[in-house]
C-alpha cells in the first residue's frame, strides 16, 4: 500500500472545476481549476476544443469568476485573503497579457458580493454591506454601479436586510435582476430595479418562508424556480415582465429543480435531482416541453453550467470512477472535452454503492457506500456540509483518500438535504438542528454494523461546517456508537455561532433551521449545540479549524479547546492560519488528510481515554 503522507499528496491534488463561465460569443470557456495548484487558479480553452486548457493567473490565495465579457476579452473575478470570504474584485484583461486591475480594495471587515459587467461592458454591478465614502460597514447591502474606466461608484440603493447573491443585467442593460431576503428568515423574493437604481419592486413571494431562483432568459421573460415550504413538491415557471404573466411549466411529484442555467433562443437547463442523482432537463420557454439533456459523455452524470449561442451547453461530467471533466454539449448531445487533468500514478476510485436505510420514525434515507478493496480498518461517515446541500456519485479527495488507505465511508443524505424533494429539505425545520436529522445518521451507521459492514470500535464521523456540527453531535451524543470524530470549522455551540458568524445571512440561516434567535429559543439552542454535552465524550476527537473563517467562527474551536482542557478531556486540534471555511489549499489538504490517517489508525487500534 501506499505510504499515507504520499497518499495524502496524491489525493490534495485532485483537480476540481468551479465557476464554470462562458463569453458571451460562446467561443471561450472560463473556470476556476482546484487542487492542480496549491490555489484554485483561473484557465480558459477554446470551446471547438481546438487548445489545450491556458493558465490565466498565478496567485497566492483562491480565485473565483463573476463574470466574463461577450467577448471573453475581460473577467471579473473575486478573491479573499485566506479565504475569509471577505471578497475583493479584479479586472482580468486578456489584451494586456492577462493583467489584473484591482476594482475594489482589500479589505476583511465586509461581504461582497456580485460583479457582473453591463452589457457594454463599460460597468459592473455588485452588493456590498460597505459604504465606500465612509469607509464604514454598513446594516445591509447596498447595490453599487462602477465604471471600469474611472473606478467612480454610485449607490443605486440601500438596503437593511441580509444578502448572500447579487444583482445582475437585463440583456439590454435597462434592469438589475435582484434576489432579496425582505420577510422572514430563510424566504427568498424576486425584485427588479431600474439600472439607475430607480422603481424597486418585488416580482415574486409565493410565502414569506419559501424561495423563488430566477434567472433572465431575455428583456422580458425570467425563467424562475418556486422552492416551497409547507408543501411536498417545488416547481419551475415562467414570468413575462411585460404582463405579469406566469406560466408554469413543471410541478410533478419527484420533480426536483436545484438550479437554472440560461440558453439561448428560449431554451434553459434546469439541474433537476432524483434521490440524489442528477436528471437534467432543457426547457423550451415556447413550448413549454422538456426533454432530458443528452448524456453521451460516457460518465454517469452531466451537469449544465452556462448556454452557448448554438444551443448548446458547457457542462462538468462526473461520477466518483475519475477526475470530473469541462465538456462541450453540442446542439445534436455530442460532447468534446475541453479539460479533464489524467489522474496521477498512485491514486485509485471506487464506484460508490447507493445504500439505503430507514430511520426510526419510518423516514426513507439514502446515502453513498464507498468499500475498499482489502479488509476495512473501521467505517468513517462524512457528512455533507448546508445542510441544504447533498452528496452525489462524484470523486472526493477526502472520501477518496480513506477508501483507498483502506476504511469504508458512508456519504449520507440525512433530512434537511436537497435532491429529494420539498418535504425532505423542509423536514429538518421541524425539530431544528441536532434533531432527527441526526438520527438519520445514526441509523445509517446502526444499519451498517447490522449488515456486518462496520464493526463496533472502529466507527469515526467526520465533516465541514454542518458535518463538523454532525461529527461534534456523534461523539459527544452517540458515545455508545461513535469512538472517534474530525469535526472541521464545526458548530460547537449554536449560541456562539449564532453571534460569532460574520456572514451577512448567517444569522437568518441559522433563525430558519431553529426558528428563531437564541435569544427567543435558548432550551432549542442549548439541547442541540454539543458544548453542553462533552461530559457524555468517550471517543478521540481531533479537532480542526481555519483560523480566517468567517463563516463558522474559530470562536467555536477556541471555546471548545478551553473547555475540553478545563474538564481534563483528551483531545487534538489542527489549526490553519491560512484557511477559512475549510481546508482547500492544496499543501494544507495534504497535511490534513495525513494527519486523520495517523489519528484514525490511532483510535481505532487502541481504547479511548474513557
Amino acid at each position: 500500500m501506499t505510504d499515507p503522507t504520499d497518499l495524502a499528496r496524491i489525493w490534495a491534488s485532485l483537480p476540481g472545476f468551479e465557476t464554470v463561465r462562458a463569453s458571451g460569443d460562446g467561443t471561450w470557456a472560463y473556470w476556476a481549476w482546484t487542487g492542480r495548484h496549491e490555489t484554485a487558479e483561473i484557465y480558459a480553452a477554446p470551446t471547438d476544443g481546438s487548445a489545450p486548457p491556458l493558465r490565466l493567473t498565478h496567485g497566492t490565495d483562491h480565485f473565483a469568476i463573476r463574470d466574463v465579457t461577450r467577448d471573453g476579452n475581460h473577467l471579473i473575478l473575486a478573491q479573499s485573503r485566506h479565504s475569509c470570504e471577505h471578497d475583493q474584485l479584479f479586472l482580468l484583461d486578456r489584451t494586456a497579457g492577462n493583467r489584473l486591475t484591482e476594482l475594489t480594495p482589500l479589505q476583511t471587515n465586509h461581504y461582497l458580493y456580485g460583479g457582473n459587467f453591463a452589457p457594454d461592458g463599460a460597468s459592473f454591478c455588485f452588493i456590498a454591506d460597505f459604504d465606500y465614502d465612509t469607509g464604514r460597514v454598513t446594516a445591509g447591502g447596498w447595490v453599487y454601479a462602477q465604471e471600469l474606466a474611472t473606478g467612480a461608484r454610485k449607490v443605486l440603493i440601500r438596503t437593511s436586510e441580509p444578502f448572500e447573491t447579487g444583482p445582475v443585467h437585463s440583456h439590454s442593460g435597462g434592469h438589475l435582476l435582484w434576489h432579496r431576503h425582505t420577510r422572514a428568515p430563510g424566504g427568498t423574493q424576486l425584485w427588479l430595479i431600474d439600472a439607475d437604481g430607480g422603481n424597486p419592486r418585488e416580482l415574486l413571494c409565493f410565502s414569506a418562508k419559501s424561495s423563488v431562483i430566477g434567472r433572465w432568459l431575455d428583456n422580458d421573460c425570467i425563467a424562475f424556480i418556486h422552492l416551497t415550504e409547507g408543501t411536498d413538491r417545488d416547481r419551475v415557471g415562467l414570468l413575462t415582465l411585460a404582463s405579469g404573466a406566469i406560466r408554469w411549466l413543471a410541478d410533478a411529484p419527484g420533480f426536483n429543480p436545484q438550479d437554472i442555467v440560461a440558453g439561448r433562443n428560449g431554451l434553459f437547463a434546469c439541474q433537476v435531482y432524483d434521490h440524489s442523482s442528477l436528471a437534467p432537463v432543457v426547457f423550451d420557454a415556447a413550448t413549454g416541453v422538456h426533454q432530458p439533456l443528452p448524456n453521451t459523455s460516457g460518465r454517469r452524470s452531466l451537469l449544465p453550467l452556462a448556454g452557448l449561442p448554438d444551443g448548446g451547453w458547457l457542462a462538468e461530467a462526473y461520477d466518483a470512477d475519475a477526475p470530473h471533466a469541462l465538456v462541450r454539449i453540442h446542439p445534436d448531445g455530442s460532447n468534446t472535452i475541453l479539460a479533464c487533468a489524467p489522474p496521477p500514478p498512485g491514486r485509485s476510485f471506487a464506484r460508490p454503492g447507493d445504500f439505503r436505510w430507514t430511520a426510526p420514525d419510518g423516514t426513507a434515507c439514502q446515502g453513498w457506500l464507498y468499500q475498499p478493496v482489502t479488509t476495512s480498518k473501521g467505517l468513517i461517515v462524512v457528512v455533507h456540509g448546508g445542510p441544504t446541500w447533498h452528496s452525489e456519485d462524484w470523486v472526493n479527495p477526502m472520501i477518496g483518500f480513506w477508501e483507498q488507505a483502506g476504511y469504508t465511508v458512508l456519504d449520507p443524505n440525512y433530512r434537511g438535504s436537497t435532491g429529494f424533494g420539498a418535504a425532505y429539505r423542509e423536514a429538518v425545520k421541524e425539530d431544528g438542528w441536532g434533531g432527527r436529522e441526526q438520527g438519520d445518521i445514526r441509523a445509517g451507521i446502526e444499519a451498517l454494523v447490522a449488515q456486518g459492514i462496520a464493526q463496533m470500535g472502529r466507527i469515526a464521523v467526520a465533516g465541514n461546517s454542518y458535518g463538523g456540527f454532525s461529527a461534534w453531535h456523534a461523539i459527544t451524543r452517540f458515545a455508545d456508537l461513535v469512538n472517534a470524530a474530525i469535526p472541521m470549522c464545526g458548530m460547537y455551540r449554536l449560541d456562539i455561532d449564532y453571534h460569532a458568524t460574520e456572514m451577512p445571512h448567517g444569522r437568518a440561516y441559522s433563525e430558519a433551521m431553529m426558528g428563531g434567535a437564541p435569544a427567543e429559543f435558548p432550551g432549542k439552542y442549548a439541547n442541540a449545540s454539543p458544548g453542553n454535552f462533552i461530559h457524555q465524550l468517550k471517543g478521540r476527537l481531533l479537532i480542526v479549524h481555519g483560523l480566517a473563517d468567517s463563516n463558522v467562527g474559530p470562536e467555536n474551536t477556541h471555546t471548545a479547546v478551553r473547555e475540553l482542557t478545563a474538564a481534563g478531556i483528551p483531545h487534538e486540534v489542527l489549526l490553519f492560519e491560512n484557511e477559512g471555511h475549510g481546508v482547500a489549499r492544496q499543501s494544507n489538504l495534504a497535511i490534513y488528510l495525513a494527519r486523520t490517517a495517523d489519528f484514525l489508525d490511532r483510535a481505532f487500534g487502541a481504547p479511548g481515554h474513557g
